[in-house]
């Protein structure tokens, strides 16, 4: 999700997240599939509506404001692209009025189609889905529309069968590691690479989550390492998950919860993030080896003292 031009003075200030968002479709670096055919969509002038679904921070938003820029340039960009995070405006009135004005009139000194973006659409009420529909129908030879949605099922099936739909998917350590380097190398920050390697885990493939856990974590400690970026995002670490999962194993019930509980409290850990991170742990491999003896999930006591098969 970075920019890889110059970093201009006026941006200096801004979240990371802003700062090294992708201008051109060139600057996105996953999905590339996705990328070609939106580029020979625009090439050939054939672009139709729109729909891109997946999970945040994967370049849904990033991928239709650079094409919407090789589309227009900077002076007319206003005047044919319009906007809106459907979820702060939802309701059937913002169909009726600033959607339907915009997308029913035509520019005098522009041809070609407008562009309407609808940001977070599965937020949308059913009905506004609906009065959009016919919106789409009516001005199609106006206006192109693209929706943008974490979740499809939440888009009603007509939506659906009126747009091309784009899965973008979360992306993968190797796309994430190169642009990661690049912002450490602009901004000039010091990262181990287990501090890498633990941003990388934690965002689990969306790239604005690991800008902002690593401009977090770089603003509170200077250093970032792996327990600096555990400890920042208020998450477990890992020697802490494997002690508890040791004394589950090796220790009775009552010393291990007893010292679960201590450390839960003393950390400040959330039960839902241990429960979760313990399962990780065990399904990450077969044999692991905590405390003072190996210990295997297979034919281990559990915490209730009982032998497992």
């Amino acid at each position: 999700m970075a920019s890889i031009g110059k970093i201009p003075l006026q941006s200096r200030n801004l979240p990371w997240v802003e700062k090294y968002r992708p201008q051109t479709l060139d600057d996105l670096i996953s999905h590339k599939d996705i990328l070609s055919t939106i580029q020979k969509f625009i090439s050939e002038d054939r672009l139709p509506h729109l729909l891109f679904y997946g999970p945040p921070g994967t370049g849904k938003t990033s991928t239709v404001l650079a094409s919407a820029k090789q589309l227009y340039k900077e002076k007319e960009f206003n005047a044919m692209v319009l906007e809106l995070n459907a979820s702060d405006d939802r309701g059937i009135d913002v169909v009726r009025g600033p959607i339907l004005s915009f997308a029913s009139t035509r520019t005098i000194f522009k041809k070609g189609f407008k562009l309407v973006i609808l940001d977070e659409a599965d937020a949308m009420t059913r009905d506004a889905q609906n009065a959009l529909r016919r919106v789409i129908e009516k001005y199609t030879e106006n206006t192109r529309f693209c929706l943008i949605c974490n979740y499809l099922s939440k888009i009603i099936p007509a939506l659906q069968s009126r747009c091309t739909r784009f899965r973008f998917g979360p992306l993968s350590q190797d796309q994430m590691i190169p642009r990661l380097e690049f912002v450490i190398q602009q901004e000039s920050i010091d990262v181990t690479p287990d501090g890498m390697k633990a941003i990388v885990t934690l965002s689990s493939g969306d790239m604005r989550r690991s800008l902002n856990i690593l401009q977090s974590t770089s603003m509170a400690y200077g250093k970032v390492t792996e327990d600096n970026v555990y400890t920042c995002t208020g998450h477990p670490l890992r020697s802490d998950i494997a002690n508890i999962l040791d004394w589950s194993l090796n220790k009775d019930f009552t010393s291990a919860y007893n010292q679960i509980l201590q450390l839960k409290t003393l950390k400040g850990l959330a039960l839902h993030d241990i429960l979760t991170e313990v399962h990780l742990l065990i399904h990450r491999g077969k044999g692991w080896t905590g405390g003072s003896k190996p210990v295997h999930c297979c034919g281990s006591r559990d915490l209730l003292g009982e032998r497992t098969a």
